[in-house]
C-alpha cells in the first residue's frame, strides 16, 4: 500500500493529537497547465470541454469553412465539394493539405 502512495504523498508524517496527517507532494488547488490538459474534462478544477470550432481552408479553392473538431459527419467544401474532414471515433481527421486555425472564444 505504501508503494502506491509514494508518488502522491511526501515521506514526512505529522503527528498531532494521536492522528496522522499526510503531506501531499502536489498542490490540488493550483494544478499545472500540463496536468489540466491531461486530466479528464469533468475532473479538471474548472470543467471545460475538449472540443472546439476551427476555420478550415480548402486546398483547392482556398475557401474558409467553419468545422467542429469532433464532427460526426463528412464535411465538404461549400464551393467545390472537396472533402475537408472525415469522422473518426473521437476527433475529426482533416484531409491532407487542409490548413486550420482554432477559433477564438
Amino acid at each position: 500500500m505504501e508503494d502506491y502512495l509514494d508518488g502522491w504523498i511526501d515521506a514526512t508524517w505529522k503527528k498531532f493529537r494521536k492522528q496522522f496527517y499526510y503531506l501531499l507532494a502536489i498542490d490540488l488547488l493550483n494544478p499545472s497547465v500540463e496536468h489540466e490538459k491531461r486530466s479528464h474534462k469533468l475532473k479538471r478544477l474548472v470543467q471545460s470541454p475538449n472540443s472546439y470550432f476551427m476555420d478550415v481552408k480548402c486546398p483547392g479553392c482556398l475557401n474558409i469553412s467553419t468545422v467542429f473538431s469532433h464532427a460526426q459527419t463528412v464535411v465538404l467544401c461549400s464551393s467545390c465539394g472537396t472533402v475537408l474532414c472525415q469522422p473518426t471515433g473521437g476527433r475529426a481527421r482533416l484531409t491532407e493539405g487542409c490548413s486550420f486555425r482554432r477559433k477564438a472564444n
